[in-house]
């Protein structure tokens, strides 16, 4: 049976800008036997070629085509519920980018859709505006809800705090695009040409990758070289397929056989 990966990247490949050892070592494998896979991440500032060099700088040399984003999926999601319309967009880089692919329009009126993702560039008259045009009748999208890391010195909110703010003054709920929303997970597998049953994903956030897996149907595995650890399994009611320490402990013949059972 085919199958395929989709692979987290922070906890799983690297932590704090440095390899996980044997991560490199795994991709390679993957590159070998031709098996496709994603890197997935719900980071929507970075485009998929930021992913590449950041990622060739630790030895490991992937495609723009090997990078599926929250940004990507926001963009493709928006697209489908409305072809050609607008956002007002509190974001950077990878979003921008994303929408402007889908034939959408960034405007500062009326728009169809207001979108946040990472950023560190808009201001508090912006999100003001953000709520105006939410109280006004634009639909509320979040690429992702993932939380602030809570630790000294971290320069950017993380999404979920911005997104919170928002809805506080809005009185209206975002709608979140990224993992584990289905619909990142399931248009990450399209993206590879994968059914539900081909495709294992690899994280380290219970969660994120391993919920929206276990909700999908995916093969799970969870590495433990990031934020998860065997302790805190008792707090959850779904487990993983396949819980590792890192992937320099994944056999990938011997995975294969595991996800084709």
């Amino acid at each position: 049976m085919k199958k395929g990966f989709l692979i987290d990247m922070d906890g799983v490949i690297y932590g704090n800008d440095t390899l996980i050892p044997g991560a490199d070592k795994f991709i390679a494998q993957l590159q070998k036997k031709k098996i496709p896979f994603l890197f997935m991440t719900n980071n929507s500032q970075r485009t998929p070629l930021d992913t590449v060099n950041k990622v060739a700088k630790m030895g490991i040399k992937i495609k723009e085509e090997n990078v599926y984003t929250s940004a990507m999926a926001t963009a493709s999601f928006l697209s489908f519920m409305k072809p050609g319309g607008s956002a007002y967009v509190l974001g950077e880089g990878g979003l921008i980018t994303s929408l402007a692919k889908e034939g959408y329009n960034l405007v500062n009126h009326n728009p169809d859709f207001v979108v946040v993702g990472e950023g560190r560039n808009f201001t508090l008259e912006m999100v003001n505006s953000a709520v105006d045009m939410i109280l006004s009748g634009s639909k509320f999208i979040a690429t992702n809800l993932d939380p602030s890391p809570k630790k000294t010195g971290w320069t950017n909110l993380g999404i979920k705090a911005v997104v919170k703010m928002i809805e506080e003054a809005s009185g209206k709920k975002a709608f979140s695009v990224g993992k584990p929303s289905p619909v990142m997970m399931r248009a990450a597998r399209k993206y590879l040409g994968l059914e539900a049953r081909e495709t294992i994903i690899i994280g380290d956030t219970m969660d994120t990758d391993i919920l929206g897996g276990v909700q999908l149907g995916y093969t799970t595995i969870l590495t433990l070289s990031g934020v998860s650890t065997r302790e805190n399994m008792n707090d959850y009611a779904f487990k993983p397929d396949l819980i590792v320490n890192s992937l320099a402990e994944v056999e990938l013949e011997n995975l294969l056989a595991i996800s084709n059972q």
